[in-house]
Parts: C-alpha cells; sequence; structure tokens
C-alpha cells in the first residue's frame, strides 16, 4: 500500500519535472503557464515547483539560472494570492540573495519581486528590505526598458500597500528614487515615474535635503519635447507627458525657488512651446505657491509676461499670457499677511498700471488693447485688484472719450471701458457705498447716452453694450437714468434697414433689462410701443406708404423683444391680440405678411415666456383661445366674403399660427396641459366653443363633419397643439379622433388639410405607447392607405398618408416600419408617385419644424438616419440595378436624398460601393438630384480624398458641367466642389489644371454675383495648386 502511494504521488512530480526541464532546458514558453495552472488548481504547491527547479537555480550557468529563475518568477505573477506569510518571507530572502547574482539573471529576479510586491501576505519590513536591497543591488538605468519598468512598478506597488513602512526610511527613500529615476528617457518609464514623483510629494514622503535633487531629475524634462512615432502602439502622446511632468513641477512651493527662474529663462527662449508650456505651467503653479515663492521673482515675471503680450505674434502665447498674470494677481490676492508684512498685491499692481495705463491714452497705436488686455487679466483676479485697477483706469479712460472726438476713437475707449465694467458683474459687494462704480455713474451713463447719439453705428453697438453691463449692475442706475435709457432703446428699435445690427441689438438689450428693470419699461416703453401700434394700424387702415409699414413692423418686435419679465408679458400680449381682432374685424387693411409678422412676434414671446412656468401658462391660456377663436370666426360661412378674414385661413398664416401654438405648447407641465387638452380636442369634435373669447359664431363649428373647407384647414391649428404635448397626457376622445383624422387625410377636396391630418396622425400614432390600440390604429392607416393607392383621385393624399405615417414609426423603431417603407420603395417606380416616392425619402430622413419634433416630446430615437441607412439603401441599390431606365432617377434621387442626411462617419466606410451610383446621380437631369448629390460629395472631398480621388476625371467633367447649370443653386454647389477638389493629392490634380482653369473663367462672368464668388475662390485654388507653399 505504502509502495502503491510514492508511486501515485511520484507520478505528478515526475511530469512537474518534466516541464521544468521543457522551460529550462529546452527553451519551451508553454509549460511555465501549465505550472502556473496546475499550481493555482493545487496540483502542486509552490515548494513543489522550487525543489523541482533546485539544480537550475544553483547551475553554474547564468542562462539556466536566469531560466530557472524566470519560470518560478511567472508562476509567483500568476499564483502569488496563494502564497503563505512563511513562504513569502523565504522567497523575498531568496530573491534580494539573487539581486547581487549574474546580470543576465537579475530581469528574472525582478519579476519576482515584482509578483511578490503584490501579496497580501507580505510581512512588515520586508518591502522596505526589497527597496533597500534594489537601491543597493542594481544599477537601474543600465537595465532595458521594460525591467527598468518593473523596478517603477515594484516602487508603486509598495507606495500602495506600505506607505507607512517606506516612510520610515525617511528621506533614504527619496534619494534611492532620485539614483533609480536618474537619466530615465523612455516615455513609457517617464509617465510611472513621475506619478511616483507626484506621490512622494502629494503624500509627505520625506524629502530631506534632497529637494533640489528631486527637482533636478524631474526638471531636466522640461519642456517635454517628445514626438511620438508613426503607428505607436503605445498611444502615448507628447501631451501626456507635458501633463504628468506639470502636475509634479506644480505640486509643492518648495520646487518655486528652482522653477521660477528655469520658467523664465524659457518664457524668455524663441521656442513657441516652450513659452506655452512654461506659461501654462507658471498658471499651475499660482494655485499652490503664497507671496513667499513669488516675492523674488514678481518683477522678473512681470517683464516676461509683458513683454509676451506686447510683442508676440501668436495669439496662444498671448492668451496664456493673460492667464499666467491672472492667476499670479489670484495667488497675491488670497495670501494672508502679517500686519507688518509688505502687501505685493499693490506694489505687483502698481507696476502693471505704470508700464500699461499710459498705452490707454493713445486709442490708435498697436499697444493700446495689449495694455487693455493686461489689466483685464489682472483686474479680474480678485475684487481686490478690480477695486484698484478700475479706480486708476475708469477716471483715464472717461477723460480719453472726451478728449478724442473720433467716432472711431472713442468706440476703442468705449470697449476698453466696457471690458472693465464686465468685471465689476464677477464680484459682490455688501456695502452698496463700496463699489467703486458708484462714483463714476454719472459720468458712465452720461458717456454711453453720447455713444448711442453718435452717428457711427459701430459706436452706437458698443455704446448699447455698454448700457446692458450698467444696467446689470445691481442699484446702480436711478429712476432718471433708466428714462432716459429706454428713451434711446426706443429710439434705436425704430432705426432704418441700413442700421439693421443696431436695430437687433437695442431690441436685445430692451428684453435684457427689462427683465431687471419691468417697472421702468412698464412705464416708459410699453405705452410708447401701445401708441406706435395704434398709429400703424392707422396708416394701415389708411393703407399708407412703406415707411410706415416697416415701422409697424419694428414695433411689433420690439413688444415681443420687450416681454421677458411675467409683467411685461400681461402688458404686451393683450396688445398683439387686440391687433389680429383689428384685422378680424375688417378694421384695417391687412396683407397675409401683417399677419404673419404678429405671429412671429407671439411666437417669439412665446419662446421668451417658456424660461417661467407662470408666464408660459398665461401666454398659452390667453393666446391660443384667441387665436384659435379668431380662426374659427375667419372659416365660418358669410353672405358677403370678406378678404380681410380670409386671410387669416391662408396657408402661410396658418403655418405661422401653428408655430405660436405649437411654441406655447411643448414647455407646458403634464397637469397645464392635461387641463388644456380638455377645452381644445372637444372644440374640433364636438364643436364645443364656450371656452373661446367673443364665441358667438353664425354656425356650428364642425371641422370633420361636413365642414366647409375653411373649417378643415383649421385641422392645422389641432395638429400643432396636440402633437406638441408631453407623451404622459391623455387625449380625451383619442379613438374617435384617430378615426376622423384618418379619414380627412385621404379627402383629396382641400390638399392642406388633407396633409394636416395626415401629419397630426402621425405625431399622435408617434408618441401612443405600444400595444392593442396602436396595432389598431396602425392597421387602419395601412388598410385605408392601401385603398387609397388604388386607381381613384386619392392617390396622392394616401400616398402623404403613407409618408407621414412611415416616418413616424422610423423614428421610434417600430417594427412595422420596414413594411411601409418597402412599400415607399414600391411606389419609386409608380408613373404618378414615383417622382414624389423619391423626394418622400428626403422627408424621412431630416428634421421636421412644426411635427415629430424632439421639442415637441415626439419619440425619436438616437441614430434612426443610420439604421434606416442600414437597413433600406441595399434594397434601393438593388431596385435602381433591376429599375427600367425612366425610373432609375426616382431611386437615385431617393438614394442621393438619404445620403446626404447621412451623418458622414457613417457614410465613409460605404463610399466605394456607393460612389459609382452618386456619381450617376449627377447626370440625372433632375435639379433636386443634381443638387442633393453635390452637397453630399462636397464633404466627403474633404474628408476620403483616397477614395475620391480614384475617379478625379468623372468628378472634374461633371461638375464643370453643372457649373453652367440652369440652376443658380447647382451652379454654385459644383463650384464648391470644384474648390473642394483641390484637397485631392496634388499630383492627381495637375494634368486637369490647365483644362480647369480654362472652365472656371466662364462662370466669373455669371450674372449672379454669389455664383462669381464661389468662381473667384475655386479658380484662384486651381491656380495656386502646385504651387511651392500650396
Amino acid at each position: 500500500m505504502a509502495a502503491a502511494a510514492a508511486v501515485e504521488a511520484a507520478a505528478p512530480m515526475g511530469a512537474l519535472w518534466g516541464l521544468v526541464h521543457d522551460f529550462v532546458v529546452g527553451q519551451q514558453e508553454g509549460p511555465a503557464d501549465q505550472v502556473a495552472a496546475d499550481v493555482k488548481s493545487g496540483n502542486y504547491t509552490v515548494l513543489q515547483v522550487v525543489e523541482a527547479l533546485g539544480s537550475s537555480l544553483e547551475n553554474p550557468e547564468p542562462q539556466t539560472r536566469a531560466r530557472g529563475i524566470q519560470l518560478l518568477s511567472q508562476v509567483l505573477l500568476h499564483c502569488h494570492t496563494l502564497l503563505l506569510e512563511k513562504e513569502v518571507v523565504h522567497l523575498i530572502l531568496f530573491y534580494e540573495n539573487r539581486l547581487k547574482d549574474h546580470h543576465l539573471v537579475i530581469p528574472s529576479v525582478l519579476q519576482g519581486l515584482k509578483a511578490l510586491s503584490l501579496c497580501v501576505a507580505l510581512p512588515p519590513g520586508l518591502a522596505v528590505s526589497v527597496l533597500k536591497a534594489i537601491f543597493q543591488e542594481v544599477h537601474v538605468q543600465s537595465l532595458p526598458q521594460v525591467d527598468r519598468h518593473t523596478v517603477y512598478n515594484i516602487i508603486t506597488n509598495f507606495m500602495r500597500t506600505r506607505e507607512e513602512e517606506l516612510k520610515s526610511l525617511g528621506a533614504d527613500f527619496t534619494f534611492g528614487f532620485i539614483q533609480v529615476m536618474d537619466g530615465e528617457k523612455d516615455p513609457r518609464n517617464l509617465l510611472v515615474a513621475f506619478r511616483i514623483v507626484h506621490d512622494l510629494i502629494s503624500r509627505d514622503y520625506s524629502l530631506g535635503p534632497f529637494v533640489e535633487e528631486l527637482f533636478e531629475v524631474t526638471s531636466c524634462y522640461f519642456p517635454i519635447d517628445f514626438t511620438p512615432p508613426p503607428n505607436d502602439p503605445h498611444g502615448i502622446q507628447r501631451e501626456d507627458l507635458i501633463l504628468s511632468l506639470r502636475a509634479v513641477l506644480a505640486s509643492t512651493p518648495r520646487f518655486a525657488e528652482f522653477l521660477l527662474p528655469l520658467l523664465i529663462e524659457k518664457v524668455d527662449s524663441e521656442v513657441l512651446s516652450a513659452k506655452l508650456d512654461s506659461l501654462q505651467t507658471l498658471n499651475a503653479c499660482c494655485a499652490v505657491y503664497g507671496q513667499k515663492e513669488l516675492k523674488d521673482f514678481l518683477p522678473s515675471l512681470w517683464a516676461s509676461i509683458r513683454r509676451e503680450v506686447f510683442q508676440t505674434a501668436s495669439e496662444r502665447v498671448e492668451a496664456e499670457g493673460l492667464a499666467a498674470l491672472h492667476s499670479l494677481t489670484a495667488c497675491l490676492s488670497r495670501s494672508v499677511l502679517r500686519a507688518d508684512a509688505e502687501d505685493l498685491l499693490d506694489s505687483f499692481l502698481s507696476n502693471i498700471l505704470q508700464d500699461c495705463r499710459h498705452h490707454l491714452c493713445e486709442p490708435d497705436m498697436k499697444l493700446v488693447w495689449p495694455s487693455a488686455k493686461l489689466l483685464q487679466a489682472a483686474a479680474g483676479a480678485s475684487a481686490r485688484a478690480c477695486d484698484s485697477v478700475t479706480s486708476n483706469v475708469l477716471p483715464l479712460l472717461l477723460e480719453q472719450f472726451h478728449k478724442h472726438s473720433q467716432s472711431s476713437q472713442r468706440r476703442t475707449i468705449l470697449e476698453m471701458l466696457l471690458g472693465f465694467l464686465k468685471l465689476q458683474q464677477k464680484w459682490s459687494y455688501e456695502d452698496k457705498d463700496q463699489r467703486p462704480l458708484n462714483g463714476f455713474k454719472d459720468q458712465l451713463c452720461s458717456l454711453v447716452f453720447m455713444a448711442l447719439t453718435d452717428p457711427s453705428t459701430q459706436l452706437q453697438l458698443v455704446g448699447i453694450r455698454t448700457l446692458t453691463v450698467l444696467g446689470a449692475q445691481p442699484d446702480l442706475l436711478s429712476s432718471e437714468d433708466l428714462e432716459l435709457a429706454v428713451g434711446h432703446l426706443y429710439r434705436l428699435s425704430f432705426l432704418k434697414e441700413d442700421s439693421q445690427s443696431c436695430r437687433v441689438a437695442a431690441l436685445e438689450a430692451s428684453g435684457t433689462l427689462a427683465a431687471l428693470y419691468p417697472v421702468a419699461f412698464s412705464s416708459h416703453l410699453v405705452p410708447k410701443l401701445a401708441e406706435e401700434l395704434r398709429v400703424g394700424e392707422s396708416n394701415l387702415t389708411n393703407g399708407d406708404e412703406p415707411t410706415q409699414c416697416s415701422r409697424h413692423l419694428c414695433c411689433l418686435q420690439a413688444l415681443s423683444a420687450v416681454s421677458t419679465h411675467p409683467s411685461i408679458v400681461k402688458e404686451t400680449l393683450p396688445l398683439l391680440l387686440h391687433h389680429l381682432w383689428q384685422v378680424n374685424r375688417g378694421n384695417m387693411v391687412a396683407q397675409s405678411s401683417d399677419v404673419i409678422a404678429v405671429c412671429q412676434s407671439l411666437r417669439q414671446m412665446a419662446e421668451k415666456c417658456q424660461q417661467d412656468p407662470e408666464s408660459c401658462w398665461y401666454f398659452h391660456q390667453t393666446a391660443i383661445p384667441c387665436l384659435l377663436a379668431l380662426a374659427v370666426q375667419a372659416s365660418m360661412p358669410e353672405k358677403e366674403p370678406s378678404v380681410l378674414r380670409k386671410v387669416l385661413l391662408e396657408d402661410e398664416v396658418l403655418a405661422a399660427m401653428v408655430s405660436v401654438i405649437g411654441t406655447a405648447t411643448t414647455h407646458l407641465s403634464p397637469e397645464l396641459a392635461a387641463q388644456s387638452v380638455t377645452y381644445i380636442v372637444p372644440l374640433f369634435l364636438d364643436g364645443n366653443v364656450s371656452f373661446l373669447p367673443e364665441n358667438s359664431f353664425p354656425s356650428r363649428f364642425q371641422p370633420f363633419q361636413d365642414g366647409s373647407s375653411g373649417q378643415r384647414r383649421l385641422i392645422a391649428l389641432l395638429m400643432a397643439f396636440v402633437c406638441s404635448l408631453p407623451r404622459n397626457v391623455e387625449i380625451p376622445q383619442l379613438n374617435q379622433l384617430m378615426r376622423e383624422l384618418l379619414e380627412l387625410s385621404c379627402c383629396h377636396s382641400c390638399p392642406f388639410s388633407s396633409t394636416a391630418a395626415a401629419k397630426c396622425f402621425a405625431g399622435l400614432l408617434n408618441k401612443h405607447p405600444a400595444g392593442q390600440q396602436l396595432d389598431e390604429f396602425l392597421q387602419l392607416a395601412v388598410d385605408k392607405v392601401e385603398a387609397g393607392l388604388g386607381s381613384g383621385p386619392c392617390r396622392s393624399q394616401a400616398f402623404t398618408l403613407l409618408l407621414w405615417v412611415t416616418k413616424a414609426l422610423v423614428l421610434r423603431y417600430h417594427p412595422l416600419s420596414s413594411c411601409l417603407t418597402a412599400r415607399l420603395m414600391g411606389l419609386l417606380s409608380d408613373p404618378e408617385l414615383g417622382p414624389a416616392a423619391a423626394d418622400g425619402f428626403s422627408l424621412l430622413m431630416s428634421d421636421c419644424t412644426d411635427v415629430l419634433t424632439r421639442a415637441g416630446h415626439a419619440e425619436v430615437r438616437i441614430m434612426f438616419r443610420q439604421r434606416f441607412f442600414t437597413d433600406n439603401v441595399p434594397a434601393l441599390v438593388q431596385g435602381f440595378h433591376a429599375a427600367p431606365q425612366d425610373v432609375k432617377p426616382n431611386y437615385l434621387k431617393g438614394l442621393s436624398h438619404v445620403l446626404n442626411r447621412l451623418p458622414k462617419p457613417v457614410l465613409l466606410p460605404e463610399l466605394p460601393t456607393l460612389l459609382s451610383l452618386l456619381l450617376e446621380a449627377l447626370s440625372c437631369p433632375d435639379c433636386v438630384v443634381q443638387l442633393s448629390t453635390l452637397s453630399c460629395l462636397q464633404p466627403l472631398l474633404l474628408e476620403a480624398p483616397q477614395v475620391m480621388s480614384l475617379h478625379v476625371d468623372t468628378l472634374v467633367t461633371k461638375f464643370l458641367n453643372l457649373s453652367s447649370s440652369p440652376s443658380m443653386a447647382v451652379r454654385i454647389a459644383a463650384l464648391q466642389c470644384m474648390h473642394a477638389l483641390t484637397r485631392l493629392p496634388t499630383p492627381v490634380l495637375l494634368p486637369y489644371k490647365p483644362q480647369v482653369i480654362r472652365a472656371l473663367a466662364k462662370p466669373l462672368d455669371d450674372k449672379k454675383r454669389l455664383v462669381r464668388k464661389e468662381a473667384v475662390s475655386a479658380r484662384g485654388e486651381w491656380f495656386l495648386l502646385g504651387s511651392p507653399g500650396s
């Protein structure tokens, strides 16, 4: 029995010895993984592996010893978690001893120590022992890169798990690491070494007398000059090394006396990258430095920063210099001083003011703006710095404004002044009397009002911006100042078209200030606008000249612009709605453009109200019933038809009302939207007009039940409301509503109303939760579409319904969308509907503005375009190849629409297979296809030049032909593509250069200026092709 047991025990050991022999002597790598797996599974112990390696570990040949230790180390790397404390002690003693062995053995020994540094069972004191042995016995920088990296990993592992033990070494640990790192060159190792140095400092390891040595061993790499080799598998970038080294250099104030001279030296060098790196590092250092560290270097730092901002040709260097000055000033501002200590901030700011102040008196000289930027960078660092600089600079700039009479000079001075005023907004003052602007308020207001009355538009623009900033200062402007300001803004809001930018700026400023001073604007501006609107109504009634109409339009825009406060909205909204009632009553001669202008103002007002729930609900419950009442009134049959009232039923006017209702509904809370829906849906289904103002109509409102075409057209307003509701709002009588919409969508007597019904039906489908009711609605829609697409007068309406239902389902990834898309593709071969079906793909891929929008809470899945492309483009391509010649343009048009709206990163991989079809689409006579294809190709020329260069002959020919197209848009797009062609490899293009330059001479004489502009740009690029420096 005993003999049998011995044989069984010897059998696995024999296998282990065989594996050891194959690895050590046979030089095979596989046995190491096998031995490690066996140890993990419990077949062997680490002790048995050591016994099996016995002769190898003691072999006189260093190569054999190295292989033996390599095997043991690889096993330990896999199995270090299984080791017991006693085993760890013996193994560490063994490995420490082997550090004195032949240099061929050292790499394997370090791998073993790396494995042991990961052991949880490592007894106290052994980490220190291992590191001492490495520091004493190993010359790390003579090792290969991978072995040096192993040493850094050992140190990192011990710092993570044995921090207190390593700190017991005191400064010896820091000195040992300095020796390890000194001379390191490999970027992979440097990243780890920089991290170790940062941890040494941030975790308060003792640096002892070796602060300067630690600085020297890291700062020798500053600034980083590293260019990664092409196809670098390690992915280390120069920026990684820069940030890692910067974290070290800026981690402690103890480096300041060594680092700051180095930074000043590098800033003063001629190397752009060194300047940038030095300024960014200085910026980082200011976060940890105090006055003590900066004191001796402030004059030199200021001189270097000043020179870079004054003299540099690089915007990046200027920006970093200003950022560094800002950080320096902030550092000096936050330092806590003793009572008897010198305040370095005052002396530092005095130097800045002394060097920059006099340049502000020369608004035509080139140093005026660099000086202003430097002063503003310092002033923006702290409230104290801001007060000091502002109190010195403001009187000077105010004096200079009055001293210089030219508008251009005054504009420069006012722009500088504006910069300093903006900085005041950063700081709050508990005591109002402490505000530095209080003493200059009257002078500032006088100066701004002078600018606002100046003939120069540019000076007026700066004046408007300055007024806005002054108004944002709490309690600065008096009621008299505000009245004057409002008067100027009113005047500027009615400037002529040649001062459009100034008028727009005045409207924007009115909105900003009205939110801050609603009482002043309600008292002084709204009454003036109301009077202007009344005069405008009178002028429209009398049919006065266009100038008065222009003022009327400006008044409408001003009313919407100023509606930024709930109290003002309650005054301005009734004015606009009353204006619409005047149109409806026939009291004024109104064209559709006048009503559209009012609706645009209402929409802008609705957008502003979205920020405030109270204003949003007020607008909704006031404006929407009024608009609906006006529309219902206009839709009623009359004994004597009125042209004035029928204006409200025109397509463009209804579209403008749709935008108002949609905008007013999208931001309603579900609770308020649920209230509103209980009134509006019954209005259209049951004719319940009780909630409408002035609701005594001559007949019932029944848009679905045999209503007149005028009433049916108002379905667009129902669409705007229900398709903008939050998804969780329950719609009353939904089943009846969907059936009525479906019926109306295929009514051929009024295309506008049938399209609106189809869009409304699709919008509701998109939001409807999955379930039996949705399936029933979809089946009804499919049946209706199939019945309508047969022969009959409703084919076009049935196609429109198919298109919108398909879009609603594509957006939400509904399974039926693929069947409907296939049905749409089938219509590409239809003689009557084929071109419309091709254009339908543009609708499927594009974003809508009135329904099926994310803003309107539609279910729009991310990447629906990519999914549509993947699912349907192969079928489109296959259909194109199989289609008769007269149908092929429809397939090309559909394909072009899909590709044109596809994100380019998705299209690029498919480009080689689709490019031939795109090129064929350029020969299609349809201008829409040509334009869509050109729009698709232009970015591809920039992003995939190698693929496109294979077809350069075809591209050049087709683009030049299209540059003479009858369509101006096609000519422009073709010339833009000719311009983009120059991004292809130059050797490919050079043979075509003479031909292209000759051909592009013709569009230089095109009758359209925009075409000539593109021709000049494209021809210039072709002229430069192949020239030096191009």
